[in-house]
């Protein structure tokens, strides 16, 4: 029976319709943005995980950035020792020299005194964003950011690797400083004074003018000292900068891992989602054939009016 009030065929082809470009909106989408979930209506939990873990991604960015800086820091304090280092090296070899009688202790003295200036100078230039590892008050400290961490239970934190300032003679600054930041001469490896011919003197402070050579033999003990505590100052910040670097390195491989994820869980399929649209679209070509022959089959009633 066909009805010219109802046309059950054109509302089944309207239905089919419908449902094609809904598919074909969906699948034209996920061609454009190349995201299969975009939105929490895609797929809720999936869209929850996403989102979650790009934003871990972008925190763990900001730690890559902390860690930067963190080793900008190390390494400023690492050159300088290894400068210290250098210049101590030389004093000591002064003081050998020195040990030779026939030697002027004057123009040794001269040469010391320069190389003592030039200590002041390398510890007070290794400052980084107003931070100076090499000169500071005892009992201070400084850290770096070192990793970001999720727990099993969802919280998140930052962890932190630190450095604790000891100015002693043993300690692992070159100076001390006062709570201005202003050096003290009088502190840290190179400040800190030992009885050479019962005079108090330091490798900053040494003066060989008028010594013996038993005390300069005293004098280079104190400088050899002073060289084994500066070496194991570098090795602790060589720790830290090695630690940095794995979790620089670390950092990226875990953001990236992410993303690989976060990927495998909202990204389009390419070539799937071409050969959807492409059938879609014929499918919608049909649907309208469909209806336009549904809503046409009614004009035929006319023909029995005639």
């Amino acid at each position: 029976m066909t009805s010219i009030v109802t046309n059950n065929s054109a509302m089944a082809a309207l239905q089919t319709l419908q449902g094609i470009q809904s598919n074909l909106q969906s699948t034209q989408s996920a061609v454009s943005s190349g995201l299969r979930i975009s939105k929490a209506s895609d797929n809720a939990a999936y869209w929850s995980i996403a989102t979650t873990m790009k934003s871990d991604t972008s925190a763990i960015g900001a730690v890559s950035d902390a860690l930067g800086l963190g080793a900008a820091k190390v390494d400023t304090a690492t050159t300088a020792v290894t400068s210290a280092l250098d210049v101590v090296s030389s004093i000591k070899s002064k003081l050998v020299t020195a040990m030779e009688g026939s030697v002027d202790k004057g123009q040794v003295q001269e040469e010391i005194g320069q190389l003592q200036q030039q200590l002041q100078s390398v510890a007070q230039s290794a400052s980084f964003n107003g931070e100076n590892w090499v000169m500071a008050a005892n009992g201070g400290s400084a850290s770096v950011v070192s990793s970001f961490i999720r727990g099993t239970n969802g919280t998140v934190s930052v962890s932190t690797t630190s450095y604790e300032f000891n100015t002693g003679a043993t300690g692992n600054v070159l100076f001390g400083a006062d709570a201005s930041g202003n050096i003290q001469t009088s502190s840290g490896i190179l400040g800190s004074q030992s009885t050479i011919g019962g005079k108090q003197f330091s490798v900053f402070s040494l003066d060989i003018t008028g010594m013996t050579g038993g005390e300069i033999s005293s004098a280079l003990n104190m400088v050899q000292t002073a060289l084994n505590s500066m070496t194991s100052m570098g090795s602790k910040l060589g720790s830290i900068s090695s630690r940095i670097d794995l979790q620089t390195t670390f950092a990226s491989s875990l953001s990236g891992s992410i993303e690989s994820g976060v990927g495998k869980l909202v990204d389009a399929n390419m070539e799937q989602e071409s050969s959807k649209l492409s059938a879609l679209q014929t499918q919608q070509q049909l649907a309208i054939q469909s209806l336009s022959i549904a809503n046409s089959s009614t004009q035929s009633i006319l023909s029995l009016f005639r």
